[in-house]
């Protein structure tokens, strides 16, 4: 004979178990759905939740990265336009000292030609020390110091070895342009023309041709350093944002909720939870049934 009350007690338990395991899962992808991730905790997937916390941590380090190398960029544009507009004084002054060197240019004529020049030497020493990025000199070692710079140094990666450097210093002023110069230096030419130097004459405005030139080379090697830097920095800076593209992919496989699956299995693991609720419910109401019979 079968015992009512313990097969009633058994199906009754196995449903308890049943609508204990549906509400649970379901509420595990109600949280899943409703913080779109797959990943909220350890348990949810040990194994993907580190692989996507690498991931993550990566991604992160080379947005930051990126943002170093724009900055660099700004940083070498601001000293290449200086340095531009440094040309254009050279340029000038070229032009001045050319007039200066022609017999047909009186000594007043060179006396005004002087106060020209020394004022557009004063200015280039001006932009050496006043180009700075971040309060850092650009085109001199400081403001006040007139020594040459040292290399610039970019971190445009997530290891300590992806860097981007300057090749050399720079020293874009009058004291350090036109150094090679075997005789006057652009130093010279700012003295001579001061009002207490020597002044300007045929002969040494001719001179004084030459380190003007020397000076435009140097300032070019200076911007051509700075522009060829700066296309490495821009290559380096693509590149890093196709990886974070990538990995920004990479990681959203592994940590997001693919919603329309869990939306399945939250409706799945709903049903089975009303629906062994329901069935509980019957399989508790049994007994009273046959009581009901019996009397």
């Amino acid at each position: 004979m079968v015992d009512l009350a313990t097969s009633t007690e058994y199906d009754t338990n196995n449903l308890w178990k049943l609508r204990y395991s549906g509400y649970s899962r379901s509420a595990v992808k109600a949280e899943k759905l409703s913080s779109g991730l797959r990943i909220n905790k350890a348990s949810d997937d040990a194994s993907g939740l580190a692989i996507a916390d690498k991931l993550r941590t990566q991604k992160n380090s080379i947005q930051q990265s990126v943002s170093n190398a724009n900055s660099a960029v700004a940083m070498i544009q601001i000293a290449d336009k200086a340095m531009g507009e440094q040309s254009n004084i050279l340029d000038i002054v070229k032009t001045k000292l050319i007039q200066a060197a022609t017999a047909t240019t009186s000594n007043e004529g060179r006396q005004a030609v002087a106060k020209d020049i020394n004022k557009l030497l004063t200015q280039l020493d001006n932009i050496a020390s006043q180009t700075n990025y971040n309060g850092m000199s650009l085109l001199q070692k400081a403001d006040t110091d007139t020594t040459a710079t040292v290399a610039l140094q970019f971190q445009v990666g997530e290891k300590s070895t992806n860097t981007i450097s300057t090749t050399g210093t720079v020293q874009s002023n009058t004291t350090g342009l036109a150094q090679s110069s075997p005789t006057d230096t652009l130093a010279d030419l700012k003295t001579d023309t001061t009002g207490t130097g020597i002044g300007l004459t045929s002969s040494n405005s001719k001179t004084y041709l030459t380190v003007v030139d020397l000076a435009l080379s140097d300032l070019n090697s200076f911007r051509s350093n700075f522009g060829s830097t700066q296309n490495q920095v821009e290559a380096a800076t693509r590149n890093m944002m196709t990886q974070v593209t990538n990995i920004a992919a990479a990681e959203s496989v592994i940590r997001d909720v693919d919603y329309a699956s869990e939306s399945a299995n939250f409706s799945k693991y709903t049903v089975i939870a009303s629906a062994s609720t329901y069935a509980e419910s019957q399989a508790n109401s049994r007994p009273n049934d046959v009581l009901k019979l019996l009397n």
